[in-house]
């Protein structure tokens, strides 16, 4: 597996990518930085790539994990990848993909890497690929919130050229991904005494709900985690088949190719949870004790 990252965005995609590393049934192919457009940095990919970096770090496992960068800004229009060592590396492990041994690309940001990867080689959507996104609305036509969400904010195309391709997509949209819901309390509780490792996380998710909220706050959504929950255990999710959509400017979703697309409609958020914090727990004891 190969996990697509927007990890300085917010404060959610440190949790995921631990959870992720420090699962031992998984087979990591590499880190990709990814950029998260310009409102909130001019140098957003870089800043991601520092954020990989740091957590390498703290998990002891700088230098053995690749780590490839993605593309700094979204693809200019569907017809123009944004090459990149990240869509690359998509490239050159889906060769490797077989039958009953799927190369799994999860992106907790936007599809910039992914649709790169398909514009530059046409032959990957018929490759054992399956394409995790955190992104996108609900599809019950109710008011998700906002006008449009922020990952597919990040590159609209990029989500078009996904989602018209045919390659298989699991799609997470944000009334699923928020439901991920943790308070201060039980972060305290569960991980902020696990060594250095979760004290940062812990951390990181306090600072940054001070700087970006002005009224106190004491919970936060980890909404990325749950791509790493559908590939630990895809039983964790219920999905309903729906045919794939396009994306209007507003986010909103269009006609598209009707190919079949997987959307998940819920997560086992207890699963997601206690196996992550055991495994932070347990990365402690083995590096403390």
């Amino acid at each position: 597996m190969i996990i697509n990252s927007d990890a300085k965005n917010e404060a959610d995609d440190q949790f995921a990518i631990v959870h992720g590393l420090l699962s031992p049934t998984f087979d990591v192919r590499g880190l990709i930085p990814a950029h998260f457009g310009t409102r909130r940095s001019d140098r957003s990919m870089a800043e991601s790539r520092e954020e990989i970096d740091l957590l390498l770090d703290l998990l002891g496992m700088t230098g053995t994990i690749t780590v490839a960068d993605g593309a700094a800004a979204a693809i200019p229009d569907e017809q123009t990848p944004a090459d990149s060592p990240g869509a690359r590396l998509i490239i050159e492990e889906s060769k490797l993909a077989g039958d009953g041994d799927p190369l799994y690309v999860a992106f907790l940001g936007p599809l910039t890497d992914m649709a790169s990867a398909i514009l530059l080689d046409p032959e990957i959507v018929r490759r054992n690929v399956i394409v995790i996104w955190i992104g996108g609305i609900d599809y019950s036509g109710l008011d998700s919130g906002s006008k449009i969400e922020f990952n597919l904010s990040n590159d609209i195309a990029a989500a078009n050229v996904v989602f018209d391709s045919g390659i298989t997509v699991w799609q997470v949209p944000n009334n699923v991904y928020r439901q991920v819901s943790v308070s201060y309390a039980e972060l305290d509780a569960k991980i902020a005494g696990a060594g250095p490792l979760g004290e940062y996380l812990v951390r990181q998710l306090k600072e940054w709900n001070a700087r970006v909220h002005a009224e106190p706050i004491e919970s936060r959504s980890l909404g990325d985690s749950p791509a790493i929950a559908l590939m630990l255990y895809p039983g964790s999710g219920n999905f309903r088949v729906r045919p794939a959509p396009r994306f209007g400017a507003e986010g909103h979703h269009v006609p598209g190719s009707g190919n079949p697309i997987r959307v998940c409609e819920s997560v086992d958020t207890r699963f997601l949870l206690e196996d992550m914090f055991a495994k932070i727990n347990r990365f402690a004891e083995r590096n403390n004790g």
